[in-house]
């Protein structure tokens, strides 16, 4: 009987040139398949060296299927949206992202159809079509989705490499006087000024005003306790919530000159049930933005503010006016409800009792510039 034949051992790969001259190269996948090189090459040689940098890619665990990447963009994309669990401004900020500026020039194609040069081309596209801030944004939101496909290992390399592309570079906002604060509130009318003082002096967030009830706030001491958001969507829908971030959840010490202001608010103005919302409009009913939105462009445009000045801005008052009163930058944060995770290891402890010594400083603060403001007044009438 005859012996057997060793079997001999499967090669990993092999070239052969076809009909056109030109050369192919085939090898063993890891999932055991056929595969061929995505392209031909000129030379045997330059086959061969495919080849064995795709062996190495393999025994280095770097290999991708080449076919992981088939996947379409758009239903990709909106797959992680739907993933993230995000707030519901933020889902709303994304999808819009999408929709308007990501998806006209992505939709149609695959993961790994979208290329560095591709992402180039559309960046600068958008950037002749829009502001560079909401550029910023989308090109932050379509570099996080394709890192996610990076991981999930559909996609090599993630194609957005452009370095600072996602830096939004806002110009520096304008920060209104006291005596503008003021005038802001008077012009907004009694329903409405104590939110004119509470962005200013809070400093709060209009989503935080927005979720405040009667048990939040406190006359002794002085102060508001901010436990959720209720921003509104596009929609007109408002979303209660968690705050911007846990350093959202914070007690605010309010300066001492606010006293009667929050009063004859809360006996005045906010909703009559124990737990009544402190902000609603002349039917009862939580305010709209826009609604509210137009108060305040009359109200700005009465103190002569820019009409860039947003109501979001007045929270720059609330900042300068602390720091300017002796308040650290830990102080001034946790008032803000900002976290920041270097911060947090460099910065001492703010604790409650500096909080209220922050807002005694501001008291004092504001007091004094508006006695020099009504001095400056009496002295031109004179």
């Amino acid at each position: 009987m005859a012996a057997r034949k060793p079997q001999r051992r499967r090669e990993f790969g092999t070239v052969r040139q076809l009909p056109s001259g030109r050369w192919q190269a085939r090898y063993w996948a890891p999932d055991g398949s056929r595969r061929r090189a995505p392209e031909t090459f000129a030379t045997k040689t330059d086959a061969q060296t495919w080849l064995t940098l795709t062996k190495a890619d393999i025994e280095r665990n770097h290999w991708v299927d080449p076919d992981a990447g088939a996947v379409n963009f758009e239903k990709y994309a909106l797959r992680w949206v739907d993933e993230r669990g995000l707030a519901a401004t933020t889902d709303e900020l994304y999808r819009r992202l999408l929709r308007l500026h990501i998806l006209p020039a992505f939709d149609a194609a695959n993961l790994d159809e979208i290329t560095p040069a591709a992402v180039r081309t559309w960046r600068a596209e958008r950037l002749t079509a829009t502001g560079a801030t909401t550029v910023a944004k989308s090109y932050r939101l379509l570099k996080a989705i394709m890192e996610t496909a990076t991981d999930d290992e559909l996609i090599r390399r993630n194609p957005c490499r452009i370095r600072g592309a996602g830096i939004e570079k806002a110009r520096e906002r304008s920060t209104a006087t006291v005596e503008q604060v003021d005038a802001l509130a008077e012009a907004m009318g009694p329903r409405w000024r104590l939110m004119v003082y509470f962005a200013a002096y809070g400093p709060m967030r209009p989503e935080e005003q927005a979720a405040l009830r009667r048990p939040d706030v406190t006359l002794e001491p002085l102060s508001v306790r901010i436990r959720e958001a209720a921003p509104e969507l596009t929609t007109g829908r408002r979303v209660e919530g968690d705050t911007k971030s846990e350093a959202g959840t914070r007690t605010v010490h309010l300066p001492a000159f606010l006293h009667k202001e929050v009063k004859r608010h809360l006996d005045w103005f906010a909703e009559k049930k124990p737990d009544g919302l402190v902000f609603v409009g002349e039917r009862g009913k939580p305010f709209r933005r826009s609604t509210f939105g137009r108060k305040w462009r009359r109200a700005r445009a009465a103190v002569g503010l820019p009409g860039d000045f947003r109501f979001y801005d007045l929270r720059h008052t609330g900042h300068t006016l602390s720091t300017q009163s002796g308040a650290t930058l830990k102080d001034t944060m946790v008032r803000a409800g900002q976290s920041s995770e270097k911060a947090a290891l460099i910065y001492q402890h703010s604790d409650d009792l500096r909080q209220q010594e922050v807002a005694a400083a501001l008291d004092a603060r504001v007091r004094l510039e508006r006695q020099q403001a009504a001095e400056r007044s009496d002295a031109t009438d004179g």
